[in-house]
């Protein structure tokens, strides 16, 4: 009786905490949320009178519009890009083990690991010696670059799920390296593909320092005109663009998770190697 006692407390007591944590997590993108739909430009929440003139005023400014045009052809780009190149990296890793791959693998996990901004300055510093600058490729090169050991983590994740056994089947059965990736690869790998490519996607997306330094205000993204227009204070056209990147990210996410076994994707629950 008491066990049974004790176990509800407990049960309650977290729930309760995680409850408390959600609520602090989720105030701000409340407030945010709740001011870009004012009627007038004041930051007041909340909003006296509703209404939806500061989303069509950010929807028509050709300013804000080539931001986010950047932004997603940024993201889109870098994300493509990440996952193209470690794709083959995490294969040779895991089906060769080669010194050269795991070098490869260990230096893009690497540069993820390094402060925003140490790695920004190196970016700047790159493509300021080959006189390339201020150029919309230059920051997908560098997000791609940067944000590489999201994709190397997750599909090595991947593979590490796929029993070598059915490649040595498949092999038996007269299957050739190709055909033996694109029959029993490939299903097994779609799922860690796609949440490798929205992962990067959302955090390129986000980016700020590295985009700034790289391309500065040349190639104006979405986070770059937001920290411009704040030096000349309080704009609400900013607010829908934070719901604008709150939407998006909890769009990709909350797909991946109806979609697929999110545990999973992330390691969860991986088969034992002898």
């Amino acid at each position: 009786m008491r066990n049974t006692a004790s176990h509800a407390v407990s049960l309650w007591a977290q729930r309760a905490f995680m409850t408390l944590v959600a609520l602090f997590i989720a105030a701000p993108l409340v407030v945010v949320a709740g001011v870009s739909f004012n009627a007038t430009r004041r930051m007041s929440f909340p909003p006296r009178e509703f209404s939806l003139t500061w989303y069509k005023a950010f929807f028509t400014d050709p300013d804000w519009m080539a931001s986010l045009r950047a932004t997603l052809t940024i993201s889109t780009g870098a994300a493509l890009l990440s996952v193209a190149i470690a794709l083959p990296i995490a294969y040779a890793v895991w089906r060769y083990g080669s010194r050269l791959s795991k070098a490869m693998a260990g230096l893009g996990a690497g540069l993820f690991l390094l402060p925003g901004v140490v790695v920004a300055v190196m970016f700047s510093a790159f493509w300021g010696f080959t006189g390339h600058v201020g150029r919309l490729e230059n920051v997908v090169i560098s997000h791609a670059a940067i944000f590489l050991g999201i994709p190397l983590t997750l599909l090595a994740v991947g593979f590490e799920s796929i029993d070598k056994g059915l490649l040595e089947a498949a092999r038996t059965m007269g299957a050739g390296e190709t055909d033996a990736f694109r029959m029993v690869i490939r299903p097994v790998m779609t799922p860690y593909i796609v949440c490798a490519l929205a992962y990067v996607f959302v955090l390129s997306m986000n980016e700020y320092l590295i985009a700034y330094l790289v391309a500065g205000f040349t190639i104006p993204t979405l986070p770059i005109r937001i920290f411009s227009n704040m030096r000349s204070g309080y704009e609400p056209t900013m607010c829908v663009a934070a719901v604008l990147f709150m939407t998006v990210g909890f769009s990709v996410f909350g797909l991946l998770a109806t979609i697929g076994d999110l545990p999973k994707l992330m390691g969860r629950d991986r088969p034992l190697r002898n």
